[in-house]
């Protein structure tokens, strides 16, 4: 399916939701809206579905115009936050519903093929209160899957479900959707979502749209300083910064000699953003240190976490693997200069790191 934004905006009373903005989704591939709370995710995918019409613009399906068009009459599946599922119906039935008004042949081994993928098929024979909140959203997933939509739209699909179980459905959703045929559109407000998705992603902020490209772009180069905050978990680190001949002069002394120097940074308002995948407490040739003191370090899965005050401000350094940092103690960050984003005094991108290999 070929879907197309045009112009599309939505007020609500004095409010607006949605500013004007333009997305051409890609076919038979994956688009992510990412944001915080209240960026405008769900407004948008109600506008796709039809649920929703826009209070100007158009909204296109394969050249058509389906601006208005209710989602009665269009082909489109959905998965929302909270698992819906026909209650008095049994797993297996809730996932053939969509077959069987379509009037398809051998429902029973589509049924089957559908819950082995999600790993279900030993719940077919039961009701859906007689699940786990994860084993529902799998029934509520496979009978969106069923029906075979050209459009598959999911609100934040795995925001009510444990930690283990969301990585779990992450890895299969991203195997489930490179297998199928469908234009998929997925909500999220976690950065690591998105890269795991792959595909293409949308940044929303307060009915804005920031940005829309292949997601690595979209990591590797934010266009703003809200882009790089909306796709960086933990936040990134950003410091304010003034130009010298050679590259930059971050507060407590702290000197970066840029690799390429920029004209456009000679500006008197600049600010250097650092991932905290890209601050370490190793050193390695060519590194800037800055000394502070550990405030809290937090394990997350196989990483560390320290947040740090140092003369830059208050620093987060994501490190690999399980570590013990006493709280109070003298640490020293590490970082490339090689590594660092670049802002202008208007927020938008001067500089960002050079991928690998230069892609």
């Amino acid at each position: 399916m070929e879907l197309v934004l045009e112009r599309i905006s939505k007020k609500v009373g004095a409010q607006t939701w949605l500013y004007e903005m333009d997305l051409a989704l890609h076919s038979n591939a994956v688009t992510v809206l990412l944001g915080a709370t209240q960026a405008g995710k769900t407004s948008l995918m109600r506008i796709m579905a039809g649920l929703d019409a826009p209070s100007g613009g158009r909204v296109r399906v394969d050249g058509q115009d389906v601006t208005g068009t209710p989602v009665r009459h269009r082909n489109v599946a959905m998965v929302y936050q909270q698992f819906i599922n026909y209650p008095s119906l049994s797993v297996a039935d809730n996932i053939a519903s969509p077959l069987k008004l379509r009037g398809e042949k051998n429902i029973r081994a589509r049924v089957h093929e559908l819950a082995e993928r999600l790993h279900i098929e030993m719940f077919l024979d039961r009701l859906p209160a007689e699940l786990s909140g994860g084993q529902q959203q799998r029934v509520a997933l496979a009978r969106a899957l069923a029906k075979g939509a050209p459009l598959m739209l999911l609100d934040e699909p795995l925001v009510n479900l444990d930690y283990k179980l969301r990585e779990e459905l992450r890895e299969e959703l991203t195997q489930l959707f490179a297998a199928g045929q469908s234009t998929v559109v997925y909500a999220t407000t976690e950065p690591a979502e998105a890269l795991l998705l792959g595909g293409y992603t949308a940044v929303l902020d307060e009915g804005r749209l920031l940005q829309y490209g292949p997601t690595a772009d979209v990591f590797h180069e934010p266009c703003s300083l809200r882009v790089a905050r909306a796709f960086s978990d933990p936040p990134i680190n950003l410091v304010e910064a003034t130009a010298t001949a050679q590259g930059l002069y971050l507060p407590g002394g702290v000197e970066l000699t840029l690799p390429r120097p920029l004209a456009e940074m000679a500006r008197a308002h600049l600010t250097v953003g650092v991932r905290a995948s890209a601050l370490r407490v190793q050193a390695r040739p060519g590194d800037v240190a800055v000394q502070g003191t550990v405030e809290l370090a937090e394990i997350s899965g196989s990483d560390t976490f320290v947040h740090a005050a140092t003369p830059l401000g208050d620093l987060v350094a994501q490190v690999t693997g399980v570590h013990y940092f006493e709280l109070g103690a003298a640490v020293t960050l590490y970082f490339s200069p090689e590594q660092v984003y670049v802002f202008g005094g208007n927020g938008g991108l001067l500089r960002a790191p050079q991928r690998a290999g230069g892609i």
